[in-house]
C-alpha cells in the first residue's frame, strides 16, 4: 500500500502490509519491518532499520543526519524496534562517530514534536510527552514517562520507572522510581503511583524507600550511603537503586527539601 506520490529510494526494503502515505520519502540504506504505517509527508533517511508494526505520523522526519558539527559523513546507524508510535513533527538522529548507532526499543510512545538527538538509548515502554527533547548521548530505562516541554541535558542518564515533569531542565542523572520536576530539576520523592500502577508489591516499595532515604535523607554522600546499603540485605529493586546511584558518571539529581516525604506513603 504505496502511495503513487511517494518516493523510495530502489535500495530501501520494504516488508509485508506496509502503508507508505502520500509525500512520504525513503532515503537508501532504509529497511522498514513488517506492518508499519507512516502517515503522510514522513521523511526516513538511512542507514535506518525499523522494526514491526511501527507507526508514523505526518511530518516526522526519521534518521537524518545528527547535528553534532564534529560529524563529517561518516557511516552512522539509527535502530527502532517494534510497536512504537511517533505522532506528527518528531525527529530522530543517527549517530555522529562512525559505526555508532541511536537506539530506540520497542513498545514506546513519543507525542508530537519530540527530539531524540544522536546517539541515544531509549528503551522499552516509555512515554515522551508533547516536546520532550533528549540531547546526545542520553540513556533512558525503561518505563519511564518524560513531561512535556522537559529536555535533558547530554550524557545523562533517566533510570526506570522514573517521571520527569512538564518543562524540567534535567542536568545529572534522574535514580530509577523517582519523581523528578523543576528548573534546575530536583527529585521530589518516590514515584509512588507508578509503582502501584506496575503492581509493585508494599514490600517492595518499602524496599525502595529505604534505599531512597539512605541516598536523600541520611545525610551521608552517595559513597558513603552506597557503602551502607551494600552492607545490608537489599531486594532486587533497591539493589538496582544502589548501583545506579554507584555507576552515575554526571552526578545524581539532588533532592528537594521535601525529598523522600512521599516515599513515606510506600
Amino acid at each position: 500500500m504505496i502511495h503513487p506520490t511517494a518516493i523510495i529510494d530502489p535500495s530501501a526494503s520494504i516488508g509485508a502490509d506496509v502503508t507508505i502515505g502520500p509525500y512520504c520519502i525513503i532515503g537508501p540504506n532504509v529497511e522498514i519491518g513488517d506492518g508499519t504505517w507512516l502517515q503522510h509527508h514522513v521523511t526516513v533517511m538511512g542507514p535506518t532499520k525499523i522494526g514491526k508494526n511501527n507507526r508514523f505520523f505526518a511530518y516526522g522526519s526519521i534518521g537524518q543526519q545528527t547535528q553534532d558539527l564534529k560529524y563529517s559523513a561518516e557511516p552512522t546507524y539509527l535502530e527502532i524496534g517494534d510497536d512504537n508510535t511517533f505522532r506528527e513533527f518528531c525527529s530522530v538522529h543517527r549517530a555522529t562517530t562512525a559505526g555508532d548507532k541511536t537506539v530506540i526499543g520497542s513498545h514506546n510512545n513519543f507525542l508530537s514534536y519530540v527530539h531524540i538527538a544522536h546517539d541515544c538509548r531509549v528503551g522499552n515502554h516509555v512515554i515522551f510527552s508533547n516536546n520532550g527533547t533528549l540531547a546526545g548521548h542520553v540513556v533512558v530505562d525503561d518505563h519511564v514517562i518524560l513531561g512535556g516541554l522537559s529536555a535533558v541535558h547530554q550524557f545523562c542518564r533517566i533510570g526506570t520507572r522514573s517521571i520527569i515533569g512538564g518543562c524540567a531542565k534535567v542536568v545529572q542523572d534522574v535514580p530509577p522510581y523517582s519523581t523528578t520536576d523543576g528548573n534546575p530539576a530536583r527529585v521530589r520523592g518516590l514515584n509512588i503511583v507508578g509503582l502501584q500502577r506496575a503492581g509493585f508489591s508494599r514490600d517492595q516499595m518499602r524496599a525502595i524507600r529505604v534505599a531512597f532515604r539512605k541516598v536523600y535523607r541520611s545525610g551521608l554522600n552517595n559513597a558513603q550511603a552506597v557503602e551502607e546499603l551494600r552492607a545490608s540485605d537489599l531486594s532486587p529493586e533497591a539493589a538496582l537503586f544502589t548501583d545506579f546511584v554507584s555507576t552515575t558518571k554526571r552526578g545524581i539529581t539532588p533532592g528537594s527539601k521535601a525529598a523522600g516525604e512521599d516515599a513515606e506513603e510506600a
